[in-house]
């Protein structure tokens, strides 16, 4: 074996800094629960443990604790001289604000309700059976939530669906929309504020994320036009929509060739398939960067399971790029596809009959 020491000290410096991020998730998981951040106060003003765990109604001691560990990474600053601890505006920012699109918190809930399923997963590999959404931990539907949100707020009506052929009049005037894999709601009540003379229908596979779904839209007060259902990708009900969109979940189903054939069959002859996916390049090498590391590890962990959980497990993971989702669409009966828009975390594609 023939050791390079200069790329040695640079593999274990890469170690502390993963190792250090794994074990801070905790404390920002802890934070965003017990409002911690928020509690914080406006940004570049000091607070003492004391007074932090005062309007927490939480112990100080932990609450220090719990401070200094986010000093030392980087999302709360501490004052030496006056022992007090505050957050910068940027700090502020995706620490605290749900509906910005920069929202950090979220991420963290996902990845740690993840690797509650580690033991079963483990297991998972040996025998390539798989383990579907319903079987994590209920932080995990919370987390991805809050993680997808914000850029959904950001992102959805502003820009990825004015980037659409025609659809953004269509719901303006009045259109009938399916929203597949909608868990809890979030991109439909967003399209459904923003666009009141159009009727749209949320399908989920699974029951609990349809529940709060149906809470979340009562709390936002969007009930005229909107309404939740307990269904799967293959089998949602109604046709003649003028647009059906699928959020970060194409990729999850285990056969979405078959997802995709009954999207057709559900829309008009005029209508469009938005699908938003994670972005990636087609070539795996093209992925080996700091995103595609989230999204693959996220796919290990979540979405391939899934998908195997499902008839016929297809797998195409969270990184399958524009090339293989179009051949899956087109197989699925489409004839036009393109890529409409993209973010830096998004692959938003357009599907025509």
């Amino acid at each position: 074996m023939n050791i390079n020491e200069e790329k040695l000290n640079e593999l274990l410096g890469k170690f502390v800094g993963d190792l250090g991020a794994a074990m801070h998730a905790g404390s920002i998981v802890i934070g965003e629960k017990l409002g911690l951040y928020k509690a914080m106060g406006a940004p570049n003003e000091r607070i003492t443990p004391e007074e932090l765990a005062k309007v927490t109604n939480t112990n100080a001691r932990y609450v220090r604790e719990w401070l200094n560990a986010n000093a030392a990474s980087g999302y709360i600053e501490y004052d030496a001289e006056k022992d007090s601890y505050y957050m910068t505006d940027e700090q502020a920012f995706v620490m605290t604000d749900e509906n910005n699109p920069a929202y950090l918190p979220g991420a963290f809930i996902l990845a740690t309700s993840a690797l509650r399923a580690i033991p079963d997963l483990t297991e998972r590999f040996r025998t390539g059976d798989g383990f579907g959404w319903h079987e994590h931990h209920p932080d995990l539907f919370h987390g991805t939530e809050l993680f997808f949100r914000p850029g959904y707020v950001a992102s959805l009506v502003s820009a990825w669906l004015p980037a659409l052929d025609g659809v953004e009049e269509k719901l303006r005037a009045g259109a009938k929309v399916a929203d597949v894999g909608c868990g809890y709601g979030a991109s439909t009540i967003l399209m459904a504020k923003a666009y009141p003379k159009s009727e749209f229908v949320g399908f989920d596979y699974h029951k609990g994320s349809i529940e709060k779904a149906r809470e979340r839209a009562n709390a936002a007060g969007a009930e005229g036009n909107i309404s939740f259902q307990v269904a799967a990708s293959k089998e949602f009900p109604g046709e003649g929509y003028d647009l059906v969109t699928f959020f970060d979940c194409l990729h999850d189903m285990g056969d979405p060739v078959g997802a995709a054939a009954h999207v057709r069959k559900a829309l008009k002859d005029d209508g469009t398939w938005m699908i938003v996916e994670p972005f990636a390049n087609d070539a795996v090498q093209d992925n080996l960067n700091p995103i595609g590391r989230v999204y693959y590890s996220a796919s290990t962990m979540i979405c391939t399971p899934a998908s195997r959980s499902q008839e016929v497990g297809l797998g195409l993971g969270a990184q399958a790029g524009e090339k293989r989702l179009g051949e899956v669409i087109t197989a699925g009966g489409f004839s036009r596809f393109r890529r409409a828009t993209e973010t830096p975390f998004n692959l938003v594609l357009e599907a025509r009959p």
